[in-house]
């Protein structure tokens, strides 16, 4: 090998692939995990000529929003004298950015977190946020003040296991090579100890996901809370009642593919369980708002005041504005599919924006 060339690292196929031969057949929960990894480690996945696009991504009056959300929760405790802000795989950091020049405009001036494990994604988070502190998770965070922490589009990229029912009983999801292509196939042990229950009353092929790293987050993250103070806020595509079906997906160059073909060269997401989220915060004394609807919540906060405000200081973007506004909240895009919800430590106000999404 010539001085000064890298050697080629194997990619995630690849470390899947020798996984299997060595082993048989891996959980779904382990495909995605080492997929994502390389994903995530190998590109910067966001804007038009990336994979997605996400909402601080579309329009500033996102960060905005969630900036002046944050602010008023900080004002009406009181204005602790010293909090945190963190954001929990805060892409290129345009969230962080949005909401920390509208959270200053209040006199808050929290100190700078972020928890990520991309290099790609930490050098485009840099070039905004030259004073942050990064964190690979979330046990190097402060512990001497409240945290105010923003998890948009987080959990839903958290591995999930899958259980599909059987005539012979639940099976977990298994992922597996036929002919040199990934195939998921139920595991030949029993499951039901996973999922407390029997497949009565479930046809066969059911499947039910749980995703136990997001359940390991959000207990730890609670638990802070519960000791420091402050909030977490949660911005996600997911579902609010328990149900069945894979919601298990893959995008690349803005398309869906197969979650199957080419593991670590497309996002791998599945939706996100806020009633299981929820229901962790309850059992730590937090006191949970929402879910919302996205757009009712921007709404609720002033986005459309905003997105006529900045048309008319830009005329020339109207139509860009009056675009990002509609993507952002009309039930047809992200309005309805995406939700928002606040746990807050029990001694905070209640946050603005969700009288009208309680469960």
């Amino acid at each position: 090998m010539p001085e000064g060339t890298k050697p080629d690292l194997p990619t995630a196929a690849h470390v899947i692939a020798d996984r299997i031969d060595r082993e048989g057949p891996i959980p779904l929960g382990d495909y995605m995990a080492i997929a994502n990894a390389h994903y995530y480690a190998s590109k910067d996945p966001l804007g038009e000529e990336g994979d997605f696009v996400t909402a601080p991504e579309i329009s500033q009056m996102f960060g905005e929003i969630v900036g002046i959300w944050l602010a008023d929760l900080w004002l009406r405790k009181g204005s602790p004298g010293r909090c945190h802000y963190v954001e929990l795989g805060p892409g290129r950091g345009t969230l962080a950015h949005d909401a920390l020049r509208s959270m200053a405009r209040f006199g808050c001036h929290p100190t700078i977190h972020f928890v990520e494990t991309s290099p790609v994604l930490k050098a485009r988070q840099a070039q905004l946020h030259p004073d942050a502190v990064w964190h690979e998770d979330i046990a190097g965070l402060p512990d001497d003040a409240p945290l105010l922490i923003v998890a948009n589009e987080f959990f839903d990229a958290l591995p999930v296991e899958q259980f599909v029912a059987t005539a012979d009983g639940w099976r977990r999801q298994m992922v597996t090579r036929d002919r040199g292509k990934f195939i998921a196939v139920p595991s030949i042990d029993p499951t039901e100890d996973r999922i407390g229950g029997t497949t009565s009353g479930f046809p066969e092929g059911t499947i039910l996901e749980r995703s136990p790293v997001s359940v390991e987050w959000a207990g730890n993250l609670a638990n802070r809370l519960a000791k420091q103070g402050g909030t977490l806020l949660t911005i996600d595509y997911g579902y609010t009642r328990p149900g069945t079906g894979s919601t298990l997906q893959a995008i690349k160059d803005h398309m869906p593919i197969s979650p199957f073909d080419c593991p670590g060269t497309s996002d791998l997401t599945a939706h996100v369980d806020f009633h299981t989220l929820a229901n962790i915060a309850r059992n730590r004394l937090l006191a949970v708002s929402g879910p919302a609807q996205q757009g009712q919540w921007l709404k609720s906060l002033g986005i459309d005041q905003r997105a006529v405000a900045l048309a008319a200081a830009s005329p020339k973007q109207a139509d860009t504005i009056r675009a990002a506004h509609q993507r952002l909240t009309d039930p047809e895009e992200m309005g309805c599919l995406f939700q928002v919800m606040a746990a807050t430590a029990i001694d905070w106000p209640e946050p603005e924006g969700f009288s009208y999404g309680e469960e």
